[in-house]
């Protein structure tokens, strides 16, 4: 291939994976949204990039990287599944159903489980971190030497960060930053390495207590999103493949396509046991998450986000001590903006839209500064003991910034009434705490609440001006270290810090007019910044109700949040979107390319493509498996006498999986006997093997068992997806999007598919004629096909091979592609 990169994970350095997917694609990327060989966009085409120096990886956000591949969310509906439906009565139905419901229990109470158990660590170690930098803060203020204070702030936050980042970098890079993204690309499709193992929660919960008591700028909101999608996966399949334990239960839903809506429930429990916001759960996960949603899900989502915050609160009230009292539904309480001073007005609604747009600009602007710092890091901080020196080194700087922010501040407010849980008095006088402690020596979670609900008065403008300015870039810096850490927190609190000072202003311009509360502008900032950097708009609006428990605000957060992705995507996309691409994952949008039209099914295809008889040879069926240069999951089945070339058509599509399965248990007869039948497998088989399907190196087939016949009739899809090879590339993208597609088969007028008849009998069906068709390579999550040749694309048909990657579109020659006679 002319366009072929070395690739990094998605933690910035390469991983072996034991998935027999990731065995196959090893680490080679082709092309990204098209650009390339033969793909829209321009003529201009990528080149291999230079190594500078030989520990560099070189990147190019216009790379895909083979490593993904696609979950097959369409189910092969062969004869032992159809078998299997058509024995299913009502009563078992009725059965599966139920049991739909008691996994979704199951994965609310075990995901607020898992909340309640970080919340409680997190406010014990760092309230014990914080006491024991008070008193010695305290202790030194008096006899001097506040150096030793500042070096054993910065040495607990390294030290903690570092035991973080090591878990996180030597041992589960995938349980790096919140999880969003990588739930967000499983969701549509994308299989992305170890992202829903029981290893990637344990690292996850750790690292991301680790991350808040090392007094990162980070928050444990985002982390709960992917802790809940990996307890779904487990608790949905009914055994733990990491433990090797098998509890016989659930073996129906052991597939993708039921796989999948569990962990959309399992993300959205996650961010209702976050927010106590279950219907923001369900809305985060139809807007943010899920790429397929059906209304029956909807309310079994719904029901294991409630569940979910019914057992966060029941747990942290007998925690508190407050078994009867319920007021702790969620990791983070906004707190009651019911005062009389915190209503709004209409003169206040255009105020609300321009502070929209001050968040969109700077969240564009904290999205363009941390893609840029991305890049750096994929660049030149791939390896695992750079990535750990990285994150202690920003834990050091934050306590650093915070230390002297802190120490230069003579912002000095009455301590009578306040709330601030390590009040630091420094050079304050007696019955006074400094305020710039308030943000900076406290969790991010405490510091939001403070901001939303401390009087007026209690934060001088220079103190939230500096603070705003220092955070933003320590957030920014933070985000993307190999640490387990969100970014919904450190949004909240840069936004709630300059809406304060916002409202301060507009009470000096007012003359202290009641409107112009600071408390309620910190809470339409925060609902600002976040929006401009995530680019939520719904879910968020949802979720920040809930979270204050006032629907009055629901219109001007809507505006606040509409108004800032309007701004934000002027600029630049979403961060979790930027990351996405970033990492050169192949997610499927959700519309076509607008100039795509001009482009049909025969120009993106992938070709050559590899099919095999309904009869075939087993040796055959193992050589094409074994190819490296054919890294296909679907194979056309084509009607074929086994001893002769001649093609009658497409008549279904068998999965490499199956495949290997059938290898796994010999289902094969000699070529002798084909009249006997074969030995008879269940969709039991099948499943015992799902999710990590041996590859096919570990399956011994002896010279004698390859000159054997296999009959695919019975294992493979009948009707398999098929377009004309004349369809267009939209109506291609709709059928691959609405129905959740991995492989489409593009056949011709005749209904044939596959290399020319000639070339039938010789690699396996690969069709080596330069007669071939130069096609646009489709992109495809593990199926990629290698273009035999450019094509040149006038620039402004845009870039559609990269929406589609995760899928195959398979093709071969045409009657107007001819191959020439076989020698």
């Amino acid at each position: 291939m002319a366009n072929v990169a070395k690739k990094v994970s998605w933690s910035g350095r390469d991983r072996d994976d034991d998935d027999e997917e990731d065995e196959r694609a090893g680490e080679t990327t082709p092309l990204l949204n098209g650009t390339g060989p033969g793909a829209a966009g321009g003529a201009r085409q990528e080149t291999e990039l230079p190594r500078q120096h030989p520990n560099e990886i070189p990147h190019n956000e216009k790379l895909l990287s083979l490593k993904y591949e696609s979950l097959d969310y369409d189910n092969s509906e062969n004869q032992l599944f159809l078998e299997e439906e058509r024995r299913i009565n009502h009563t078992a139905f009725r059965t599966v159903e139920i049991k739909r419901w008691v996994i979704c229990a199951m994965i609310g109470i075990l995901t607020g489980l898992v909340a309640c158990f970080i919340d409680i660590v997190v406010e014990n170690l760092a309230g014990l971190k914080y006491r024991v930098v008070k008193d010695n803060i305290d202790k030194f203020t008096e006899k001097g030497g506040l150096s030793f204070s500042l070096l054993l702030w910065a040495t607990l936050n390294a030290s903690v960060v570092m035991v973080g980042s090591v878990i996180v970098a030597f041992i589960e890079p995938v349980a790096a930053g919140s999880g969003i993204p990588q739930i967000k690309c499983y969701l549509n499709g994308v299989k992305i390495p170890h992202v829903v193992r029981l290893k990637t929660l344990v690292i996850k919960v750790c690292g991301v207590i680790l991350s808040v008591v090392g007094g990162l700028a980070v928050g444990k909101e985002g982390p709960m999103i992917h802790s809940g999608a990996v307890i779904a996966a487990g608790i949905s399949q009914g055994r733990s493949t990491s433990l090797k334990r098998d509890f016989k239960i659930f073996e129906y839903f052991r597939r993708d396509t039921e796989k999948r809506d569990f962990v959309s429930a399992g993300a959205a429990a996650g961010v209702s046991a976050a927010f106590g916001a279950p219907v923001g759960g369900v809305l985060f996960s139809l807007e943010e998450g899920a790429s397929f949603w059906n209304q029956f899900l909807t309310w079994r989502i719904f029901f294991a986000s409630m569940i979910s915050t019914f057992t966060l609160n029941s747990v942290l009230s007998v925690y508190h001590g407050n078994a009867w009292d319920l007021s702790s539904p969620g990791l983070i309480n906004f707190g009651r903006f019911d005062n009389e001073k915190m209503g709004y007005t209409i003169q206040e609604i255009p105020i609300f839209i321009f502070m929209g747009v001050v968040g969109g600009i700077l969240g564009a602007l904290f999205n363009a500064l941390n893609y840029w710092l991305t890049m750096f890091r994929i660049r030149y901080i791939h390896r695992p003991c750079l990535q750990v020196v990285e994150a202690m080194l920003v834990a050091a700087v934050t306590a650093t910034v915070g230390f002297v922010m802190i120490y230069c501040s003579r912002d000095c407010q009455p301590i009578q009434g306040s709330t601030v849980a390590y009040p630091l008095q420094l050079f304050c006088a007696d019955g006074e705490y400094n305020s710039m402690a308030t943000a900076f020596f406290n969790t991010p979670e405490k510091s939001v609440v403070n901001l939303f609900h401390d009087p007026p008065g209690s934060y001088n403008p220079m103190t939230l001006g500096m603070f705003t300015l220092m955070y933003f870039f320590l957030a920014c810096w933070t985000y993307g270290l190999t640490v387990s850490a969100g970014v919904f927190i450190p949004s909240l609190l840069i936004g709630a810090a300059w809406g304060r000072l916002f409202g301060i202003s507009l009470s000096y311009l007012t003359k202290g007019s009641i409107w112009a509360d600071p408390g309620k502008y910190a809470l339409m900032g925060a609902a600002a910044q976040l929006g401009g950097i995530v680019r939520m708009t719904l879910s968020l609006t949802v979720i920040m109700m809930e979270a204050t428990g006032n629907v009055t605000y629901g219109f001007p957060i809507m505006l606040v949040l509409m108004t800032a992705k309007i701004v934000g995507d002027y600029f630049v996309e979403g961060l979790y979107d930027m990351h996405i691409q970033l990492q050169s994952v192949p997610f499927l949008h959700w519309e076509a390319p607008v100039t795509s039209h001009s482009l049909t099914a025969r120009e993106v295809m992938s070709t050559p493509v590899t099919c095999l008889r309904r009869i075939e040879r087993v040796g055959t069926v193992v050589d094409i498996l074994s190819d490296t240069s054919s890294n296909h999951n679907g194979f056309p089945v084509v009607e074929s006498n086994p001893d002769t070339t001649q093609v009658a058509g497409l008549r279904g599509l068998i999965l490499r999986s199956q495949l290997i399965v059938l290898l796994k248990h010999k289902v094969f007869v000699e070529r002798a006997n084909l009249s006997l039948v074969q030995r008879r497998l269940k969709l039991k088989d099948f499943r015992d093997a799902y999710p990590r399907f041996p590859p096919i190196q570990s399956i011994h087939v002896s010279q004698d068992e390859r000159e054997c016949m296999i009959d695919l009739s019975e294992f493979m899809n009948p009707s398999p997806y098929t377009v004309p090879q004349e369809a267009s590339l939209p109506r291609v993208f709709k059928l691959f999007r609405a129905l959740g597609l991995r492989h489409l088969v593009v056949v011709d007028n005749r209904n044939e598919v596959g290399p020319c008849s000639p070339c039938l009998g010789s690699l396996g069906g690969h069709c080596p004629c330069p007669q071939a068709l130069h096609s646009v390579p489709f992109p495809a999550g593990g199926g990629h096909g290698h273009p035999q040749g450019p094509r040149q694309v006038p620039a402004g048909e845009g870039r559609p091979g990269g929406a589609l990657l995760g899928t195959d579109v398979m093709w071969g020659c045409t009657a107007q592609w001819r191959c020439a006679p076989a020698p």
